[in-house]
């Protein structure tokens, strides 16, 4: 377990002005507990160091947190809607006022650009500033009865204590956009955030903690890679969690999904995605150049919703290529902290190595380097050079598998009828884009796309009031938005006779 001066050097080497924020424990029943003897290390990706030793939460007292979040359910589900909105509000208010320090926590951990961490954190708190809007308006109806002695009212009630299940790329937002819902309903929690970034995770408990929230209502159980598999299995398998809410990739999603199969408990899935992004001749190809950037390349392309394929029509293809690459060769790839980044590293060797094996195979098959193309072994073993790939054919492996890295394969297209067949082949369908200044075909292609998620005209669509979900192999249920706090209630339908 690290020390205190342990913490206390990492603050001060990366200008972390709250040193109170970094935590290496557990946070379970509003207490902090630590493990000396079972410990994972925590690394920066962008350099490979070491950064700090964080408690591996052993199984017995994971199950302590799940009777804690059972038993402080009981009272907590007593409260009304204005009594959490006001805790999420408070917690919104401390979350904007560390906001540098939790960026440069992300940073640290998962690499991105403390620009982009920045964003993060804007984008992570305003879930609870939006959810603490909604708590007081979680309303139930009183329906007409075909009996006129019969009334029939509903009522929305929070569904019990939740385990939450959240990944690396957003360590802050992943969490705030499932906690900020649970708690307006009124559920308790248990997270798990992921192995590679759970002090983003644990500054938020110390938060949670300032701002009053009763004990137990919220445990955070870092654990290492080896003991996140037993704790899923446990999550999924606890008939005192009644839901799992889980953020990752489609393989695990399915263990998940048959592991809760003898618990029935309610489920919602954010998955893996293949996402499209459709260039059209009528396009301003300036705007989807932008939109590209922004959309494929964001946090080096480690986003769920980030392009995965890019299909340019025939029309403007060598124009949009060119312009692709211009911007992409003003871009700047180095450590998140350093100034001008606009680019970080991969999260670790693994991410890099399949980029690779996806350029390989490629140019294996026809497709043809523009840009990048190689890791930047000058900045370290995991960055790798922002990388545009032309004349990628159709066999190749990029177009069914999610790259989850830098790497922008430009298809040809010659129709509109071609590429929504196209688009649509895949068995994923968490986000679309498509760019066109045609307002019918704007209307006609997002109808036809087969993804929970269209972008018209922009490269950038998620935000609090946005329904942020999937179809097919994506997952289900929708996180954000007014429909958020729907896969934390159950539905009880009260009918009142002989009136």
């Amino acid at each position: 377990m690290s020390s205190q001066a342990d913490i206390d050097q990492l603050a001060q080497n990366f200008g972390i002005k709250n040193a109170e924020l970094i935590k290496t424990g557990a946070f379970i029943g509003g207490e902090w507990l630590h493990f000396n003897d079972e410990t994972f290390s925590v690394e920066d990706p962008a350099t490979n160091k070491h950064l700090l030793k964080v408690s591996n939460t052993p199984i017995e007292v994971v199950e302590q947190a799940i009777r804690d979040a059972d038993i402080a359910f009981k009272e907590f589900k007593k409260t009304t809607g204005r009594q959490r909105s006001l805790l999420l509000r408070k917690l919104y208010d401390l979350m904007i006022e560390n906001g540098e320090d939790l960026a440069k926590i992300c940073t640290i951990e998962n690499g991105k650009p403390y620009a982009d961490s920045l964003g993060e954190l804007k984008y992570a708190s305003s879930f609870f500033e939006w959810f603490s809007e909604e708590a007081p308006r979680i309303n139930g109806d009183n329906i007409a009865s075909a009996d006129p002695s019969r009334r029939i009212i509903t009522y929305k009630q929070p569904i019990g204590p939740v385990g939450i299940l959240t990944p690396w790329n957003f360590p802050i937002a992943m969490i705030t956009r499932k906690l900020g819902a649970a708690f307006a309903a009124g559920c308790t929690a248990v997270i798990k955030p992921a192995t590679e970034t759970p002090l983003s995770a644990l500054a938020i408990a110390v938060l949670i903690e300032k701002a009053g929230f009763p004990k137990g209502v919220v445990s955070i159980i870092p654990v290492n890679q080896e003991r996140t598999k037993i704790v899923g299995q446990m999550f999924c398998e606890s008939p005192l969690l009644k839901k799992i809410s889980f953020t990752g990739s489609t393989g695990v999603g399915k263990i998940l999904m048959a592991q809760s199969a003898s618990t029935l408990k309610k489920l919602s899935f954010e998955l893996g995605g293949n996402a499209p992004f459709i260039v059209f001749d009528d396009a301003d190809v300036d705007l989807a150049v932008q939109g590209a950037i922004a959309c494929k390349l964001r946090q080096s392309g480690q986003t769920c919703v980030c392009a995965n394929r890019l299909y340019v029509q025939e029309g403007i293809y060598e124009t949009f290529a060119k312009k692709l690459a211009d911007a992409v060769g003003k871009l700047k790839l180095g450590n998140g902290l350093e100034s001008g980044t606009t680019h970080g590293p991969l999260i670790h060797q693994r991410a890099v190595s399949k980029v690779r094996s996806h350029i390989k195979d490629a140019v294996s098959k026809g497709a043809k380097i523009v840009t990048g193309g190689n890791v930047e072994k000058s900045l370290g073993d995991n960055f790798h050079q922002l990388t545009i790939l032309v004349d990628v054919p159709l066999n190749a492996v990029v177009t069914k598998e999610e790259t989850f890295g830098p790497l922008v394969p430009l298809i040809k297209f010659s129709t509109e009828e071609e590429v929504i067949d196209l688009a649509n082949d895949t068995e994923y369908g968490l986000a679309g884009y498509f760019f066109s200044k045609d307002y019918a075909k704007v209307f006609r292609v997002s109808e036809q796309l087969n993804s929970g998620m269209v972008g018209a005209n922009t490269g950038a669509m998620t935000e609090a009031a946005l329904p942020f979900g999937g179809i097919g192999w994506s997952g289900f249920g929708r996180e954000g938005s007014k429909y958020g706090v729907d896969d934390y209630v159950v539905l009880k339908s009260v009918v009142i006779g002989n009136v």
